[in-house]
């Protein structure tokens, strides 16, 4: 009786266990994986779907907020004249203003040379307005020169920067050249309003 008793509780034993190996087997690969798969994924989903509903409920704040970024911009950091030919003479008008300021009389900086230069990307959004320029100046005021056209408003760009010791310079209006200083030069940029580079003619109303 005992035995018999034995041989059924290992038989019982050895179903589970056959049934264990069958779930991992077949069903846990094929119905319990894919299940918890689809869970995991359902549940990324949700939180996705929460998070883009939060941006959307922020959306007037957001809008709000980059029409102010946007009027600030235009206001301060484009260039306010209508056309690239205007940009191009106050450009040059803000060069001058700054050698002055820099060095009266243009005793220790003047310049050499400046020509508007081309832009090649004239269709895109942002309208580029360019002009080369060509210093002699001495150190110091290479740096206060650099230092207040990039620090202006509207925004200004110093770009390919090429500086060259000198040992004379020869400043326009200075008998003697002067001993030491530096040729510079540099691409001064800005840019146009946006209403204005989709059609460069127009000026914007209102």
């Amino acid at each position: 009786m005992q035995r018999a008793d034995r041989d059924r509780w290992l038989a019982l034993g050895l179903l589970a266990a056959v049934v264990a190996l069958l779930y991992l087997a077949v069903v846990h690969p094929l119905f319990t994986r894919p299940l918890q798969e689809a869970d995991a994924r359902i549940e990324a989903l949700r939180e996705r779907d929460a998070r883009v509903r939060g941006l959307l409920a922020q959306q007037p704040q957001i809008e709000q907020r980059l029409a102010q970024v946007d009027a600030r911009g235009v206001a301060g950091g484009f260039l306010a004249e209508p056309t690239t030919e205007l940009a191009t003479a106050a450009l040059i008008q803000r060069l001058e203003r700054v050698i002055g300021e820099v060095s009266p009389g243009e005793r220790g900086c003047a310049i050499t040379n400046r020509a508007p230069i081309q832009d090649e990307a004239a269709t895109g959004r942002y309208r580029q307005v360019a002009v080369a320029v060509r210093l002699r100046c001495g150190n110091a005021e290479t740096l206060a020169v650099l230092h207040a056209l990039e620090s202006a408003r509207p925004y200004l760009f110093v770009d390919a920067l090429g500086i060259t010791a000198q040992r004379y310079i020869a400043i326009p209006g200075n008998a003697l050249p002067q001993e030491g200083g530096l040729d510079v030069s540099f691409n001064l940029y800005g840019y146009l309003r946006p209403a204005v580079a989709a059609g460069e003619g127009e000026v914007p109303r209102g």
